[in-house]
């Protein structure tokens, strides 16, 4: 069974590389959907079943941070795990997401076995081309 991701940023081309990188990981992904920013993402995740979200902090309309504490009112989104997706890292800025309930934090730029390894200890999936 496929994993259904979303994958929220402002910029398409981010969007795309992500997306991209995913397939890269060879992953299990039945549907991947796409929000340029938070108020899009929960529109989504009102829709559809979404087994993992990839998000940046700061976008117009509604960013990361926001998102994830609308996502934490809702019983049946705050199981969702969210990874953050940013080049952000200060320790500070770690600390306040991880408060808020993220499971990762990715900094950018980042490479397939990174993600694949995010994913994996999140989700507890194994490809059978992947190295235990």
């Amino acid at each position: 069974m496929g994993l259904n991701i979303l994958i929220v940023d402002d910029s398409d081309t981010v969007r795309a590389v992500i997306a991209k990188t995913l397939t890269m990981c060879g992953l299990p992904i039945n549907e991947v959907y796409q929000a340029p920013n938070g108020k899009v993402a929960l529109e989504i995740l009102a829709e559809k079943w979404v087994d993992l979200v990839f998000s940046d902090i700061n976008m117009p309309v509604m960013g990361g941070v926001e998102m994830i504490e609308k996502m934490h009112e809702n019983d049946l989104l705050t199981s969702i795990p969210v990874i953050v997706v940013s080049t952000e890292g200060s320790a500070t800025r770690m600390e306040q997401l991880k408060s808020k309930g993220i499971r990762a934090y990715l900094r950018k730029p980042f490479t397939p076995e990174l993600v694949r390894g995010v994913v994996n200890d999140i989700v507890g999936l194994r490809h059978e081309n992947q190295p235990e």
